[in-house]
Parts: C-alpha cells; structure tokens; sequence
C-alpha cells in the first residue's frame, strides 16, 4: 500500500510548502499529494485554498495576484515564527524538485469553485517538460478538469476525487469515463465500494487517513493507498507489518 503525504508532511510542517514536500520525502513517503490554481498572470502555483487568508499573510483571491506578489507572502504564517519565511511554491519548482527522487506526485486540479481558463493544459506541459508523465496521477473533485486532461494525454493518470459523500458503483463509473483510480474521503467508503471497484479493476486513494483505526481499515481492505497528514506513522506501521 503507498503512502501520499497529503499536501506534503502537512501534520508537522506549514501545508503545500517545499519545506513540507522535503519533510514528506524524508520521511519515506511513496509519493506527495498536494493542490494548484493559476496567478493573475498565468503562473501554476501550488494553494490549497481559493484564497489567501489561511494559510498566509495575504488576503483575497489567489487569481487576483500575479505570481511576483504571491511570492512576497509567506506560506507559512499560521505556523507563526516556528518555520520562518517560505514564499508560495510554483508547479515547476516542484517538478524541477521531485524529477530526482522516487516520488508519485498526485496533482489535484482545484477547479471546482473557480475554472481557470487553460490550467490543465500548463500543467500538463510541466509535467511533459520535466519527463514525469509516467509518475504523476491528475486528481480532481471537477470531474471535467481530469476528462479534458484524458482528451490532452489519454496515457496520462487520473483519479475521479469525490467528496466525503462517496459516489456509489464507482469502480464502473472511473471504467466508462477512463479514469483509472477512484479517490474518496474514507469516512463514507463502504466495503461494497472497495468490492465494485475491484470487480472493474480501479486502484483506491483514500483521503485522509490520520486515523489507525482507518488505517487498519484500508489496510484489510487492500486498498492502492492512502493519503495522510502523517507519512512517517503511515510508512513505519506499514513496514512494521510486513
């Protein structure tokens, strides 16, 4: 079972940062899970939220900035002064980052609120540019955002992300649409979903499992992986398991 680091090692460290992505490598994770939108000016960058307000010392809108002034906030303010100044990192720093390690890097597409015009495509060509077609997976709770990315590249991964809710027959849904994983939260994941899944042979990423009781859950249940705030508890139980 992998183990994605959800927005990095974001149990320990400020969510979505480089310094979160290091962490996450350190501590052995198989890959990082984290979210990206576009700068006024076009630029791919790596948020969580449609705005600035929690998780920096900016406020208002992420599209309404262009990528210089997003650079001046600091991404790790409601860490206090614990991990000092970390600007807002870029897709391709990223990319030009994770291309010399192990690391799958699930790419969740944030278009669900706001559609930014043209946002699968340049992540896409970041991803071509740095040879890493072939350990990325697309995520999207926007289900067009992960169809239009098919269309661009049908080799390329996607995984239908679904909220807490969970969508029923899923393992059929993901096999008609061509999206290869299915990705819920697992508070509502049912035995039954895992068996229809399996039935259509659709790999599970379960989000977010910071729970052991879940994690042996997952684990009996055999699902691809999981996605956790905490990859070190994740990896050591696991290897421990073996």
């Amino acid at each position: 079972m992998k183990v994605y680091a959800h927005r990095g090692y974001s149990g320990r460290y400020p969510e979505n940062t480089m310094l979160a992505f290091q962490k996450a490598l350190e501590a052995g994770s198989d890959g990082i899970e984290f979210d990206v939108q576009l700068s006024k000016d076009g630029e791919v960058v790596i948020i969580h939220d449609e705005t600035l307000d929690r998780t920096t010392d900016g406020s208002g809108a992420v599209r309404n900035y262009t990528l210089a002034e997003l650079r001046k906030l600091n991404a790790c303010a409601q860490w206090g002064d614990t991990y000092g100044f970390t600007p807002i990192p870029t897709l391709e720093e990223y990319l030009q980052w994770a291309k010399d390690t192990h690391l799958i890097t699930n790419i969740e597409i944030k278009s669900g609120v706001y559609f930014y015009q043209g946002l699968e495509q340049k992540c896409l060509e970041l991803v071509k540019k740095y040879g890493l077609e072939d350990k990325v997976i697309f995520s999207s709770f926007n289900h067009s955002s992960i169809a239009l990315l098919k269309k661009l590249a049908p080799h390329i991964l996607c995984g239908a992300l679904v909220e807490n809710e969970g969508l029923g027959n899923a393992g059929y849904y993901c096999r008609e649409f061509g999206f290869e994983y299915y990705h819920p939260g697992w508070k509502n994941l049912l035995k039954e979903d895992m068996l229809n899944c399996k039935e259509y042979n659709i790999p599970i990423n379960v989000w977010t499992v910071n729970d052991m009781d879940i994690l042996l859950r997952m684990c009996e249940w055999n699902v691809e992986g999981i996605i956790t705030n905490y990859p070190d508890v994740c990896k050591i139980y696991l290897e421990n398991k073996k």
